[in-house]
């Protein structure tokens, strides 16, 4: 087996356990098992279950960029994203989130993983608002992250009700809506 299919298939093994079960309740000899390797071939890949967690949490943080879709029709389709990802059966909040409250440890590289990834998502919300000619798009931005964050926490809590992403959408709409008016004033003064 290649050096590439090894590891792909640990981090694979690694992200269907973490999720599904939690960071805390799955040793790393789970994860080899699982992956069809030894755990010596693991730890030569990831010298300590930190490592694999790391790397487990940087496989999962792909780089977004806005598209050339309109950007109040992004905004809100993340909203609709979240909604159908409560819908899926296999919803257990977010890996990041979970990662960092199952480690406790604010040092540790999960959390600086975390905080990278979240505020990736927020300055996607700005570059998109600042196309729609907002003002102030950073501190929107900063709050349609926090309806963001309040639906995924909401909804592993309720069990994955997609109401809850349909109710933050809606309120993303009213800001969008209340930003635009604001612009528009402003522009006029």
């Amino acid at each position: 087996m290649s050096t590439q299919t090894c590891v792909e298939r640990i981090l694979a093994a690694a992200d269907k356990l973490f999720y599904a079960k939690g960071i805390r309740a799955v040793g790393v000899d789970t994860v080899a098992a699982e992956a069809g390797v030894s755990k010596r071939t693991l730890y030569n890949h990831y010298p300590s279950k930190d490592a694999l967690i790391a790397a487990y949490l940087q496989a999962r943080f792909k780089h977004i960029a806005p598209s050339d879709a309109p950007a109040r029709e992004q905004i809100l389709g993340a909203f609709d994203r979240l909604e159908r990802m409560f819908a899926d059966g296999s919803f257990r909040g977010c890996p990041y989130v979970n990662a960092v409250t199952e480690i406790g440890d604010p040092g540790h590289v999960a959390a600086s993983i975390a905080v990278q990834f979240k505020e990736q998502r927020r300055l996607w919300f700005r570059a998109l608002l600042e196309r729609l000619g907002v003002r102030d798009a950073d501190a929107l931005a900063t709050q349609l992250q926090i309806l963001s964050e309040g639906a995924l926490s909401a909804a592993l809590v309720r069990g994955g009700d997609p109401a809850l992403a349909r109710s933050a959408r809606a309120a993303a709409e009213v800001l969008l809506d209340a930003a635009k008016v604001r612009s528009r004033k402003a522009r006029k003064e």
